[in-house]
């Protein structure tokens, strides 16, 4: 069961994100400063990083809606057996397809655990949840949700650099080494993010036959304009909710950018309110619309794991023919000076933020018809694996 507005507003996250991810590969000072650090940013490269941080929240929670909704043609022990397969499939595709698209490193010297590493985890564990009565699933999403930043009031939790810890509840990019030499950065936290998916899951019901559209529309934004103003309000409060206090700044622009600078490794209750309520009023208020720019978002939109992953492979060939064009040289292409080692990819090497623009809007272009094409595919046939991809 696919639903329009779903679709259009992750299409419409997964374009924003590949500007990220362009960012990554071609911005001069990507891997030589934080686009958020105050006091080097300048408002456009701030933006540019903050509008993003709107990607992996609402990539993750809509996944939520949609198992639920892949639930409805499914008993709940099919549903439990197909998240679970699900899931493992897109924890192996993380640390295979994703990690080479990222490196090219044949030898596989590193893994990088990113969103689809916690899609994947949340699947199983959603998968493991769902005969649950959905009070419980309720429950337990919300008292993550809510609870898992009084880790910051807890010394002995952020002492703690354990692996579970950080796979767990409190990824910053923490490199460790495994067997055979190689490493692993975790980047996102597995129990915060399988909380969004489990209230995903339960928002899924609003987008079922027994709400009306208008019905449906004042229950999303309702949501999430409450979730915008306890964002507002727990923010000024600047104690509970996020590790990384504002601050008053120069100017006011700089004070906005400070107060919304959340954290989102781990993602903070502050930093998944202000991204998931705008979705939602979002959501609500594209129900039942149909107009030109939506269409086009439903091509992307429809086809998300497929985008995913051919996006990084078309930004990092386009990085590295660039790497080549300016003259740089194999023994180079792999800095192992760099935070993560990229092929093509060294320290020094970038343009200027309006290079990054066109690159990515070149990238979005170029992904357009292949997955028009493929969501033509998927509509059309039923091969048992095209539900995983």
């Amino acid at each position: 069961m696919r639903v329009e507005s779903i679709d259009i507003v992750r299409g419409l996250v997964m374009i924003v994100m590949a500007l990220d991810h362009v960012r990554d590969f071609f911005h001069r000072d990507a891997f030589l400063d934080s686009p958020t650090n105050l006091a080097t940013t300048t408002p456009v490269l701030f933006l540019t990083r903050w509008i993003t941080h709107y990607c992996a929240p609402v990539f993750v929670f809509l996944s939520g809606i949609s198992a639920y909704l892949a639930g409805q043609k499914k008993t709940k022990s099919e549903l439990s057996t197909y998240l679970i397969k699900r899931g493992c499939w897109l924890i192996l595709a993380e640390l295979v397809i994703v990690s080479f698209g990222l490196s090219f490193d044949p030898a596989f010297s590193s893994f990088l655990l990113q969103v689809i590493w916690v899609i994947g985890w949340s699947m199983v564990a959603l998968g493991l949840m769902v005969k649950a009565p959905t009070v419980v699933i309720v429950m337990v999403g919300l008292c993550i949700f809510l609870a898992h930043n009084m880790l910051d009031y807890l010394p002995a939790a952020n002492e703690n650099k354990s692996m579970a810890m950080d796979l767990f509840l409190r990824a910053q990019w923490s490199e460790y080494r495994i067997a055979g030499g190689k490493t692993i950065k975790v980047a996102y936290a597995i129990l915060p993010w399988m909380s969004v998916m489990f209230l995903g899951y339960v928002c899924g019901k609003i987008f079922t036959a027994n709400y009306s559209s208008a019905k449906r529309r004042k229950v999303l934004i309702t949501i999430g304009a409450g979730m915008m103003v306890f964002f507002v309000l727990l923010r000024l409060l600047n104690s509970y909710g996020d590790p990384s206090p504002w601050q008053t700044q120069n100017n006011f622009l700089f004070t906005l950018f400070s107060f919304v600078s959340t954290t989102k490794y781990p993602p903070s209750l502050l930093y998944l309110c202000m991204t998931i309520g705008p979705a939602l009023v979002v959501l609500g208020l594209i129900e039942g619309r149909t107009w030109f720019f939506g269409k086009l978002l439903l091509v992307y939109g429809k086809v998300p794991f497929f985008y995913y992953v051919l996006h990084f492979y078309l930004i990092h060939l386009l990085c590295v023919a660039t790497f080549f064009i300016n003259g740089g040289e194999h023994k180079e292409a792999f800095d192992t000076s760099a935070p993560l080692l990229i092929y093509g990819r060294p320290v020094h090497f970038g343009f200027d933020l309006w290079v990054v623009y066109l690159v990515w809007i070149l990238v979005v272009a170029m992904l357009y018809y292949p997955c028009q094409w493929f969501g033509r595919y998927k509509k059309n046939h039923r091969q048992w694996w095209l539900s995983y991809v």
